[in-house]
């Protein structure tokens, strides 16, 4: 094993030794091409002179033959269009509308009706924003042993339990519902294709993240880096959708932390990443990842990934068969008694958050509800916490 590792460790060495030598070779081009093009471009401004000279004498010649042939010059009569009054257009009545429906096709668009918005088959209370009320529970240790959780009726607003739910804490992987909600609302399309970076493999490794595992210049889809950052939870699938979406990093971060503020929770959740990897600035609530986590199951295409049980990505070169990739919380959740059935969930650990879970509920009776829970002992003990505030609290 440890052959392997040192194995791996030169193999990554000798492809960092590779790229540095390739930007070399690049930039020794760019410098060359640099100055050729000092050589050309006053060439070619010096043709361009010449053929507008040539080109504005002969027009000359040309006119001087026409007035010669000719008693008079006939006047130029210019048509004003009659539709608009015989005035030329305004130039702004061509320019083409900004339309975000169309360029954004799948931000969320849902409209607000008596103060409630259709999701799916339920309706959800219009906002971001909970209220606790006389009858919001302290949930026992019984029921729930994570330090921080909150259930909030999606329907009404009302959060059912709580605790410690307005104290900071670290979402880890939770940061993931926020990162595809950012990217959802940015796409255009979820079929162009995208060339897997050795920079997203080596994010995912050098700060000890989970991984989809695809090959470094293995071709996918958007779509496959939509499932593969929520599903198996990969910060390769987060870093490759962010420079896909932003350009960058920080670019990418930076739209995370404006939909925050938006969302009106800016006072307590920052984020630095994209994956959840620990910083002492990348924090949140309980309370406000209800709410991040309410408005990316208000967004169709969000939901419809953090309700997959599996994805199977397209087979390619490298993985014919394609990679299968679940939502192990869904998959363990499922043959629970929670008294309704839960459609949308992410999970998160780092050492620092303890296990965490955010997940979305609709209650046999028809109700909609969302769960958040942090720094539970296990992954298994996140998801016995949310089996219980369920199956206690919801109706």
């Amino acid at each position: 094993m440890s052959d392997n590792y040192e194995r791996s460790r030169q193999d990554r060495r000798a492809r960092l030794e590779e790229r540095k030598r390739e930007k070399l070779r690049k930039e020794r081009l760019r410098r060359l091409w640099i100055k050729r093009l000092k050589l050309l471009v006053p060439a070619v401004i010096l043709i361009v002179g010449l053929i507008v000279i040539i080109v504005n004498v002969a027009s000359c010649a040309k006119k001087k033959a026409a007035e010669k042939n000719s008693e008079s010059v006939s006047e130029v009569i210019i048509t004003e269009n009659p539709e608009s009054g015989g005035k030329r257009p305004n130039p702004d009545s061509a320019t083409v509308k900004y339309d975000p429906s169309k360029d954004y096709p799948y931000k969320n668009h849902n409209r607000v009706v008596d103060g409630k918005i259709t999701v799916g088959d339920v309706e959800f209370l219009a906002g971001y924003t909970a209220q606790k009320t006389g009858s919001t529970i302290s949930p026992p240790e019984e029921i729930s042993q994570s330090l921080f959780s909150i259930l909030i009726d999606a329907s009404t607003g009302e959060i059912v339990a709580e605790r410690d739910a307005y104290d900071r804490m670290y979402p880890a992987s939770m940061t993931k519902v926020m990162t595809l909600l950012v990217a959802v609302e940015h796409l255009h399309t979820l079929d162009d294709k995208i060339i897997v970076s050795q920079e997203a493999a080596d994010y995912s490794y050098s700060h000890g993240g989970s991984a989809v595992n695809w090959s470094p210049g293995e071709e996918i889809t958007v779509k496959d880096l939509l499932y593969g950052c929520i599903l198996s939870s990969g910060a390769d699938a987060c870093y490759d959708l962010a420079v896909y979406v932003a350009g960058d990093l920080d670019s990418f971060v930076e739209l995370m932390n404006e939909k925050v503020e938006e969302l009106g929770l800016s006072a307590t959740t920052h984020f630095t990443n994209v994956a959840g990897f620990y910083d002492d600035n990348h924090y949140t609530t309980a309370y406000d990842m209800a709410m991040i986590l309410k408005a990316a199951v208000e967004n169709d295409l969000c939901r419809e990934v953090m309700s997959a049980h599996t994805y199977t990505t397209p087979s390619t070169e490298e993985h014919p068969e394609g990679i299968l990739i679940s939502n192990w919380f869904l998959r363990r959740i499922e043959d629970k008694d929670s008294k309704g059935l839960v459609l949308c969930a992410k999970t998160g650990f780092v050492n620092q958050s303890g296990n965490c879970a955010a997940s979305y509920m609709i209650s046999n009776s028809g109700r909609p509800y969302l769960c958040v829970t942090g720094h539970a002992h296990s992954a298994w003990r996140a998801i016995y916490d949310h089996v219980g505030l369920y199956y206690n609290y919801t109706k």
